[in-house]
């Protein structure tokens, strides 16, 4: 495989992770009522550690919030 194409499937692959985060960060992302901030909800743990690269950088970015299961 030719190093251009390599990069431009790496590329196509990166925009398609960053893609698959924010929608799913719309998606469960939920208020908590006893300090009024906004969490991702991370369903189970596979979630949680697929996304836990850009959740770094989001939370340092944002300041969102992350938390496994829901708040109790």
């Amino acid at each position: 495989m030719k190093p251009k194409r390599l990069l431009f499937l790496a590329g196509g692959l990166l925009i398609c992770y960053a893609g698959s985060y924010l929608a799913f960060r719309a998606t469960h992302t939920e208020v908590w009522c006893r300090d009024d901030k906004s969490y991702v909800i991370f369903p189970g743990r596979v979630s949680y550690y697929t996304f836990r690269p850009l959740s770094y950088l989001d939370a340092r970015l944002t300041g969102m919030r992350f938390h496994i299961g829901p708040h109790q």
